[in-house]
């Protein structure tokens, strides 16, 4: 069992972008959730193996016109969607807190599984092009792009990518000088991606349902989102405490006895009174194993009682961005005091009997958690908490 954990209740977040199918800011995704929206849409001829695939993708048409009348951003045609999606992000998160992301006192740390994985879609690629394969050479261009002197972390490991970045950058930030750490992840849909989930058989034809008992499978989305982290913010939500595990138990599928994400909770949570835990945001594919598995996990930790939900139906898995969006909206979800609904959700579907909310729920207990898993049998838990730091 590889582990990587932090426990620290100094590191805040103060600031955050998000950038998905249901928006292009975090306050106009939060309220599309809160209001039961889905990005989610079924798009025709868009790989060779299914007629058609429900997919949550950003409105690009949207998303160009605003890059270019963004007189925050200089001309940004030779990066590719991808990049563009990473620096828009972190141009806004760092915006909002007027922070500068040259500052030598910054640290970048980047999340994706795919990075410009597109690319091999085109034919005779030149040699920038094919360089940019290679997600290290994204980072590092736009790191330049920013003026920023350190050497920036990549992580790529599989779906709980964005999870680790946080916890690593926590890590950093409690251990290093740097004043400040801006954690980025994004991913992009592509035949390529979809095509490969759809080779497992583990998507939906319709938007997905997860922990339901007439789940189908999931919804690949794409996005991107920024975390700026602090120390001793007392004012923000902080990064209680965090811990990343690899069961190995296959290749693709999930432990049967949830052995790797239980781990991750024991050591992240020990500390937390379960009476004190507003709520869970699990990885919640909407897949039969991995939904079976969190439930299993959760149930071993006595967490069972505590209200799950998951985010994937309303604007589908973003891959190496899921762990950071959805960590914004868990934190936006504690400083609201709200607990926010799970849509697609009608009947419980797991073994394990659950409390999976159908309407936003008012909640005011100081601590969530976030959960992920991936391929590999890589699982991390974070820990979030509100109020005074004590």
């Amino acid at each position: 069992m590889n582990r990587l954990s932090v426990k620290n209740n100094t590191i805040n977040i103060i600031s955050d972008a998000i950038v998905n199918s249901l928006g292009f800011d975090t306050d106009e995704v939060l309220s599309a959730i809160m209001n039961m929206r889905s990005g989610s849409k079924s798009l025709e001829n868009f790989t060779l193996s299914e007629p058609t695939a429900m997919l949550s993708c950003i409105d690009k048409e949207k998303f160009n016109h605003l890059i270019e009348n963004n007189h925050q951003l200089n001309d940004l045609k030779s990066f590719t969607f991808f990049e563009q999606l990473m620096i828009y992000v972190i141009q806004n998160a760092s915006q909002k807190i007027g922070l500068d992301p040259a500052d030598p006192e910054t640290l970048f740390v980047f999340s994706s599984t795919k990075g410009n994985i597109d690319l091999l879609e085109k034919q005779n690629l030149s040699p920038d092009q094919f360089e940019r394969l290679y997600i290290w050479k994204s980072v590092e261009l736009i790191t330049q792009y920013f003026k920023n002197p350190n050497q920036a972390i990549t992580i790529s490991n599989a779906c709980i990518s964005g999870t680790q970045a946080i916890i690593k950058g926590a890590e950093i930030l409690k251990s290093t000088p740097f004043k400040h750490v801006i954690i980025c992840g994004a991913d992009c849909i592509s035949p390529f991606v979809v095509s490969g989930f759809q080779s497992f058989k583990a998507l939906s034809p319709d938007i997905c349902k997860p922990f339901d008992l007439n789940r189908t499978g999931l919804n690949i989305g794409e996005g991107a989102g920024a975390v700026v982290l602090a120390k001793n913010q007392e004012d923000h939500i902080s990064i209680f405490s965090g811990s990343v595990t690899n069961d190995a138990n296959h290749i693709s599928g999930p432990s049967r006895t949830g052995e790797g994400l239980y781990r991750a909770l024991m050591q992240s949570c020990e500390d937390i009174p379960k009476d004190k835990i507003s709520f869970i945001n699990a990885h919640g594919t909407a897949t039969p194993y991995n939904d079976e598995m969190e439930a299993i996990a959760f149930d071993r930790f006595n967490l069972a009682e505590v209200p799950v939900n998951s985010f994937k139906a309303n604007f589908g898995h973003t891959l190496g961005a899921a762990g950071i969006i959805e960590t914004i909206l868990s934190a936006r979800s504690l400083e609201n005091e709200i607990i926010l609904p799970s849509m697609g959700f009608d009947d419980l579907g797991v073994s394990i009997p659950l409390t999976i909310p159908k309407t936003l729920i008012k909640d005011s207990k100081p601590y969530c958690i976030k959960t992920a898993s991936g391929f590999g049998g890589c699982n991390a838990a974070l820990v979030l908490k509100k109020g005074e730091i004590v």
